[in-house]
């Protein structure tokens, strides 16, 4: 595996696979886990080669100490990396990618980014995340792109501004990857004291028990987020929010009655801020 540091330097590494094979991307912030390795190794099956980035990008945090306190270790992130296969690792630094007089944004508009993270975070958020993504798909132009169906909203947002700007990358979406007690993979979980550890596992249990609740013939969605926030508050959970919208639009969910709607939930445990998802399909 070689590590890159410019533009430069990673288009002349990838320039013998145009037209000769295809280029699979796997865009990360670092501190890899599980859920990274598994996008890696779908790249490496199906890619020639594989390119994983790691930036953390300044512009998608809202909070200046939520970006102080993210997990930094390059070096071992480099060692996963390679184990999964990648071929490229590109980690750039923050002039490289916003260089001096940089000013160009990318900004989406609609429900896709102004609900959940967008309500919460601001529309900032998706502006510092479709911006970035714009810049590393315009720097190793990939055939293919991996993301994780953990952030769900986010993979929404990325493929509308593919489509709009006809960027020519198909993004392909990997399932969640999961601890073996159902919580979802993050770098934010290596924040949380084990005690806090164990009481996370219930966010994923809350959707499950929506998942069940929708199989069992439940269609209200008043209802099914009932169900969910049942859980979270009897572990005296902090939610920030817990949203039933259709899984394309993010508009909200009234009843379940065709399509697919997404269950989302962002909470607070320990001063660690945690999301997850749940694609819920009514019954027939």
């Amino acid at each position: 595996m070689k590590i890159v540091r410019t533009v430069p330097d990673l288009r002349e590494l990838l320039r013998p696979y145009r037209g000769e094979g295809s280029v699979g991307f796997v865009p990360t912030m670092g501190a890899l886990h599980e859920g990274h390795l598994e996008l890696a190794r779908r790249a490496r099956a199906a890619d020639d080669v594989v390119v994983m980035s790691i930036f953390v990008n300044p512009t998608q945090f809202n909070d200046p100490a939520d970006l102080a306190a993210y997990p930094r270790d390059e070096h071992k992130d480099a060692e996963l990396a390679a184990s999964a296969g990648v071929d490229v690792l590109f980690a750039p630094g923050v002039a490289e990618v916003y260089p001096p007089g940089f000013t160009a944004t990318v900004s989406l508009h609609g429900p896709i980014v102004e609900a959940l993270e967008g309500a919460h975070r601001g529309v900032g958020h998706f502006q510092g995340v479709t911006t970035v993504v714009s810049k590393l798909f315009g720097m190793v132009s990939p055939d293919r792109a991996y993301f994780g169906q953990k952030d769900a909203q986010q993979v929404r947002v990325v493929r509308a501004m593919v489509a709009d700007l006809n960027i020519p990358t198909e993004i392909v979406v990997v399932p969640t990857v999961r601890e073996p007690d159902g919580m979802a993979m993050s770098s934010r979980n290596r924040r949380l004291s084990p005690f806090e550890r164990a009481r996370a596992a219930h966010i994923s249990a809350a959707l499950w028990e929506a998942e069940v609740a929708v199989a069992n013939g439940i269609v209200d969605a008043g209802a099914v987020v009932q169900v969910a926030r049942k859980v979270l508050s009897d572990n005296a959970i902090d939610v920030e929010y817990l949203e039933l919208v259709d899984a394309d639009t993010f508009l909200p969910v009234r009843v379940l009655v065709a399509g697919p709607a997404l269950l989302a939930v962002a909470a607070v445990i320990g001063g660690v801020r945690l999301i997850d998802n749940v694609v819920l399909h009514p019954r027939a």
